[in-house]
């Protein structure tokens, strides 16, 4: 028989902390967006005319494309850490050290990404 708790619906969508739940809340954000996007570029291929053009208008902003490469790239990056402790479970007890690492090789290459959309953005 399960044990009884007093635990409501929403206690287990708080966030407790840690660098696990944020790569894992982070993970899964980035999933939908990259899952938005391309439905998106799907949407504006399917309709040629002003629905198409006010979409891709909207791929066109940079503010868009920072989004859009932020998805891309963390949910590549952690993807790839995730893929690691599956392989070699040893490494799971090494697991926060493994999202500093994460986080180590996300910052410079979104930076770069960011530096590049933004001034290419502001130029016009």
């Amino acid at each position: 028989m399960a044990r009884e708790r007093n635990v409501g619906v929403f206690d287990g969508f708080i966030y407790r902390g840690g660098g696990p739940m944020l790569a894992w809340l982070l993970h899964r954000i980035s999933g939908i967006g990259i899952v938005v996007f391309v439905g998106l570029h799907i949407l504006a291929n399917a309709f040629n005319g002003q629905i198409g053009s006010a979409i891709n208008t909207v791929f066109m902003s940079w503010v868009f494309q920072l989004l859009v490469f932020f998805c891309v790239i963390f949910h590549a990056i952690n993807g790839l850490r995730i893929i690691i402790l599956d392989l070699w479970p040893a490494l799971l007890e090494h697991q926060r050290e493994a999202i500093w690492i994460e986080w180590g090789f996300f910052l410079p290459i979104y930076a770069i990404a960011a530096i590049v959309i933004i001034s290419k953005g502001l130029a016009g």
